[in-house]
């Protein structure tokens, strides 16, 4: 399986984890306080593959937020996802990953950038993760934001097309891309690399919901895993259910089984 193919500590265990837990499923936990969002961590944990965070959100966040969420992830083995969506000059990237308030470098297996100010934005964030004096180099990694789920969306073509060619520059560091589909077949300048195997996670996937009001588009599981996705985010259809333990568990139940149908084709 893709857990021994892959030359990436991060990728080896994020499928290693979906492997033995046979989840694909990443809870997008856009909780305001600690509490909750611990409990959420703690109650769900069994059944995912990643927690995704938006840290800053966190009212009452402290140490405490931290410490919690890296005890669970050990717990119940799954990584850590910070949305932080990195869109700024390098120098400021490198700030607001390795310092700052939240110190994300030091707790987030996986964070995500856009592209939109250029290459510089990678760069920023691979030299601060595989520097020789960073504690944590060789288990951190990023998702480029190639394309989202929000109506009327401007990351679509060109600014696609070139999400692809700086993953590919940075190949170590970029382990695929927050999108809606495989971009396998989306053209581009430069050639597939050696061994190429980007992961895809795919936002706004919700088994009840089409949308919401604000512009979301939803997809279900089945129909992201069929398009391309690896790993299907998901949210309010699994936290604000009524049941979200029994809601997860349908999520990562659709979803593995739509992933092996796909790989085993």
């Amino acid at each position: 399986m893709r857990a021994q193919q892959s030359s990436n500590s991060i990728v080896k265990k994020l499928f290693d984890i979906a492997e033995s837990k046979k989840t694909n499923v990443v809870i997008s936990a856009d909780l305001r306080y600690t509490k909750p969002l611990l409990a959420l961590a703690d109650q769900l944990g069994p059944y995912i593959a990643v927690f995704k965070t938006h840290i800053d959100i966190v009212t009452d966040f402290s140490a405490a937020t931290i410490d919690g969420l890296k005890e669970l992830s050990a717990k119940h083995n799954f990584l850590l996802f910070e949305d932080r969506k990195f869109v700024d000059i390098g120098n400021t990237v490198q700030q607001q990953y390795h310092q700052g308030a939240f110190h994300i470098s030091e707790w987030a297996h996986i964070v995500n950038a856009s592209i939109l100010a250029g290459g510089g934005i990678v760069e920023a964030l691979a030299q601060t993760a595989q520097a020789e004096a960073f504690p944590y180099k060789g288990d951190r990694a990023l998702l480029i934001l190639a394309e989202m789920t929000t109506e009327g969306s401007l990351a679509t073509g060109a600014y696609t097309k070139s999400s692809i060619e700086i993953a590919r520059k940075y190949k170590e560091f970029v382990i695929g891309f927050v999108a809606t589909r495989s971009l396998a077949a989306v053209e581009t300048d430069s050639a597939v690399t050696e061994n190429e195997d980007f992961v895809v996670f795919t936002t706004g996937v919700n088994r009840s919901s089409k949308g919401d009001k604000l512009g979301q588009q939803y997809q279900t599981p089945t129909s992201a895993i069929e398009k391309g996705a690896d790993f299907i985010i998901a949210g309010r259809g699994i936290y604000a259910a009524e049941d979200p333990v029994a809601s997860v568990k349908l999520y990562q139940e659709e979803g593995w089984a739509a992933y092996m149908k796909r790989v085993q084709k």
